[in-house]
């Protein structure tokens, strides 16, 4: 697999996006997202996400998107390979989530 490969699973109406498989989830946080593209909210959140984090050690990002009545569910996170301050990461991945400015990006609309 190239650098720039990406596991895109499908399944029970989920789309989920992973660089390793299986698919972990040792850090995550859940939010909610205006209907946009589900790839395209993944390939970008998952960008942001590893730009805020990559100073943990071994981290790998993991994003899953179900659409649900009025926009996107999604759980943001992924795996860790060391020691990692869970809460404090996890506090850095849901404020992703309330900027306005990296939600448009991900979505193509103004929140």
């Amino acid at each position: 697999m190239g650098r720039d490969r990406w596991h895109e699973i499908e399944e029970e109406g989920a789309l989920t996006l992973t660089r390793r498989m299986p698919v972990r989830f040792d850090l995550a946080v859940e939010g909610w997202l205006p209907e946009a593209p589900r790839r395209r909210v993944a390939h970008r959140l998952r960008q942001d996400m590893w730009r805020e984090l990559q100073d943990l050690r071994g981290f790998a990002p993991a994003v899953k998107v179900w659409r649900v009545a009025g926009g996107l569910r999604v759980c943001a996170g992924g795996a860790v390979a060391a020691r990692v301050a869970r809460a404090a990461a996890e506090a850095r991945i849901a404020a992703l989530f309330q900027d306005p400015a990296r939600v448009a990006r991900w979505t193509g609309v103004d929140r």
